[in-house]
């Protein structure tokens, strides 16, 4: 048999060699950095065989950046911790434990619970180990001989595994560990030149809260001590900008039980939800949108002409009226209903066309409780909703709008946008043909713009940012009156640019590490006075500032200037003016957030803060 090199030449080997039978061909070095091959582009154990003809690409240690590579590594690193919580904790029983994103998980089903703290306890087991080595081999076996092990040894969840399994069963084993895998593994530990546990959590078995919970221990591995140094230096820096611990810092909203997933907004957190409202409105404007409002609360009989009952209704609260249990209705979890009726509610002609209704509407989804993550996963949900109905000949100029408004936004925020392309998914509403031309439509307008994006194959989900629908107004019954003075049925862009106020609120927390820009800052001026002989001075600069229309607040000299100023740092006040003897309306002392400090007149500040609007 012969595979393919990545320089096209030909490496003949015996039928039936596997991957690293071809990097031993090729030369010792090879096969001993080798981690994993890539034949036809998808990965596979070095221990497996090839096929006649296969291109193939080895990756090896050098490899420390690519994510396969540190998939495989992360992969090994996972049974590692299996095999360590397997000797410290008799009669635990194993569940899964595969690579992720930034590094891996395993859930156990531990007979007491274990806390942080031991953590330590086994990642030194971990290190004990790497010191001593480890091999994986891999071995196939037959289902029943495969289930018949796992009783055996009393592992209920790799029994379950075993009978849920599709295809071959293979087995991987390193140290006296050996667990049920369909890989790929590293040949031996060596590669793993840092591990670092990095968490506890929660989990029920197969992400089902029916079953048992079981407990998750994440970690992470890389091929240098530097990679994972810089690594956890990422991590402290997301912790420090946790918006969940930033939201309690500086006053803008605190989560309670007694409304899971449901935000409480402070003074503080409105500045910013209103300021955010007040661009989306002015914007809107601008932009041709009509500004809405429908109910909250509608009958089932509306959802399933929709589509949300049939596809969504697990994730909806549902309400029974005292005054017919037969009639069932539903908060409504997205907007589209809403609108639809309200274009049906009148006759409507191609003169009418474009209509943009836009709306920020309170919605609820029924998330499951283990889900919830500050405001990044909430059951109370705030979407700056659009919806914008069209002719088949507008779609695209309304497409490029949506793309604009978008461009605008990412960029007064100072973010990068990444563009996808979802196309339907498995479960869907609607013909095929329709949907054929929906996807081209949105992905021609992605490329007459030079827009790169991914296509995201079967994602298509009910909501997105920018959505071309032509099912649902189809299933409403929408017409409007063309030219040709026959009925037609609109075209529907459903545009949440924004997404969920509350989302997009903590996203923007963690972006500026709470350091809103001035124009979103809760409070833009603290003046400070620096004794109580300072304070009716200070107070005559106040003014004319809020009646600028600045927020701004006095810090009242209760403790020290110094504490007061490291105050003002500490809530990420844009600006802060200290006022004392030498301080006047022509010379006032003004230090920005940041550390520069400057002397100016309070006109030229004033002046100053005019041009720092959105």
């Amino acid at each position: 048999m012969k595979v393919v090199l990545p320089d096209q030449t030909e490496l003949e080997l015996p039928d039936g060699a596997t991957g690293l039978d071809a990097a031993r061909a090729i030369g010792p070095k090879l096969a001993e950095q080798a981690v994993l091959v890539q034949a036809d582009g998808r990965v596979q154990d070095l221990r497996l065989p090839l096929e006649d003809g296969q291109p193939i690409r080895f990756l090896t240690t050098r490899d420390k950046d690519d994510p396969d590579a540190l998939y495989v590594l992360r992969h090994s690193a996972a049974h590692l911790l299996a095999e360590a919580v397997r000797r410290l904790y008799p009669g635990v029983k194993v569940a899964i434990g595969p690579p992720i994103e930034n590094g891996f998980y395993y859930d156990f089903d531990f007979p007491e619970p274990i806390h942080e703290e031991d953590l330590e306890r086994i990642q030194a087991e971990i290190e004990r180990e790497l010191a001593e080595g480890r091999t994986w081999e891999r071995e196939e076996i037959s289902r029943d001989q495969a289930k018949a092990r796992f009783e055996a040894e009393g592992e209920p969840y790799k029994v379950e595994l075993v009978d849920t399994a599709e295809g071959d069963i293979s087995l991987y084993t390193q140290g006296d560990f050996t667990d049920l895998c369909r890989g790929p593994h590293l040949q031996n530990s060596k590669p793993i030149k840092a591990l670092r546990l990095t968490g506890l959590a929660g989990a029920y078995w197969r992400g089902d809260s029916t079953k048992p919970q079981l407990t998750r221990i994440y970690g992470t591995a890389f091929y240098t001590q530097q990679d994972l140094e810089a690594h956890l230096e990422r991590l402290e820096e997301a912790r420090r900008r946790d918006h969940r611990v930033l939201g309690q810092r500086l006053d803008l909203f605190h989560l309670s039980e007694h409304s899971p997933g449901s935000p409480f907004w402070h003074p503080n957190g409105m500045v910013v939800w209103n300021e955010l409202e007040d661009l989306r409105r002015r914007e809107n404007r601008a932009r041709g949108y009509s500004e809405v409002k429908t109910p909250l609360l509608y009958d089932v009989d509306t959802y399933v002409t929709s589509g949300h009952y049939e596809n969504y209704r697990d994730n909806m609260f549902f309400v029974t009226s005292k005054e017919s249990s037969e009639r069932q209705f539903a908060l409504k979890p997205m907007n589209c209903p809403g609108h639809m009726l309200l274009f049906g509610s009148d006759l409507r002609s191609y003169r009418d066309l474009p209509l943009r209704f836009a709306e920020s509407s309170t919605l609820h989804r029924d998330e499951l409780a283990g889900t919830l993550h500050g405001l990044l996963r909430v059951r109370h949900v705030t979407q700056d909703d659009a919806h914008i109905f069209c002719t088949r000949e507008q779609i695209e100029q309304e497409i490029f709008g949506c793309l604009d408004f978008a461009s605008y936004l990412y960029d007064l925020f100072g973010m990068e946008a990444r563009f996808e392309l979802s196309t339907r998914p498995e479960k869907k509403v609607g013909a095929d043909e329709e949907w054929d031309f929906t996807e081209a439509a949105l992905a021609a307008a992605l490329d007459r713009r030079g827009i790169e994006y991914v296509v995201m194959a079967g994602e298509g989900a009910f909501y997105g940012p920018i959505q071309l629908d032509a099912i649902m107004p189809q299933r409403f019954g929408l017409t409007y009156m063309g030219a040709d003075n026959s009925e037609h049925t609109p075209y529907v862009v459903h545009r949440a640019l924004l997404g969920s106020l509350e989302r997009f609120i903590g996203i923007l927390i963690e972006h500026y590490g709470g350091a809103f820009p001035f124009w979103l800052a809760p409070v833009q001026v603290r003046v400070l006075p620096v004794g109580e002989a300072h304070l009716e001075a200070a107070l005559r600069i106040v003014a004319p500032l809020r009646d600028a229309g600045y927020r701004v607040d006095v810090g009242e000299p209760t403790e020290t200037i110094g504490k007061r100023i490291r105050r003002a740092e500490l809530d990420k006040i844009p600006f802060v003016v200290v006022y004392g003897d030498r301080e006047s309306e022509e010379s006032l002392a003004i230090r920005e957030r940041g550390g520069s400090q400057s002397q100016e007149s309070l006109a030229n500040f004033a002046a100053r803060l005019a041009t720092l609007g959105a």
